[in-house]
Formats: C-alpha cells, structure tokens, sequence
C-alpha cells in the first residue's frame, strides 16, 4: 500500500476497485434471479450488513473503503434483484424454464 499512498494513487485504485466490484455484481444479480428468483434478496443483506461490519472494523482506509463499496453494492442489490424480476416478467431477459414464476 506504501506504493499506493507514495504515488497518490489510493484514489484512483479505489475508483477502479469500485467499478469492478459494481460492475461484478451486475451480472451476479441476474444469475441470482434466474436461478432462485426473489427469494434471495436475503443473502445480499447479508453480504451486505457482513460487509459493513468489517469495514468498521478494518483498521486501513483503503481496505475499509473497498469493503464500504462492496456493503452498499450489496444493499443495491436486494432492489435490483426485484427489479430483475420485473425485466424478466416483461420479456427483457430470460426466463428459467425450470421455475415457477407467479406472474
């Protein structure tokens, strides 16, 4: 991290690291809905509320900011996981032949 903090770069790091870790969850929302529907909007509550806790706990900055990110991207995620369901109720993505959808 010395490298980090020497070069000015914990911005920068930080704002590629936030990007990644939004944009993997993008697609981890979709293959969430499709497999288990809305039932799974607890899991990134948790995910969530886990990742809160350690970036209080976290002792460096960076590290502290990164988990914050993924906490919040989690709490994202229980929205976007309902509105997933609306896409895929409306024909924008698939649908997963082996469920039981109650639209």
């Amino acid at each position: 991290m010395d490298f980090l903090n020497e070069y000015h770069l914990y911005g920068l790091a930080l704002g590629v690291s936030s990007f990644l870790i939004i944009g993997l969850f993008h697609p981890v929302v979709i293959k969430a809905e499709y497999y288990w529907g809305t039932r799974c909007w607890w899991l990134f509550l948790l995910l969530g509320i886990a990742g809160a806790v350690a970036s209080l706990c976290a002792e460096n900055t960076f590290i502290s900011a990164l988990l914050g990110v993924f906490a919040f991207s989690s709490f994202w995620c229980i929205k976007e996981i309902f509105e997933q369901e609306e896409r895929v109720r409306k024909g924008w993505f698939p649908k997963n032949p082996k469920r039981t959808y109650k639209f």
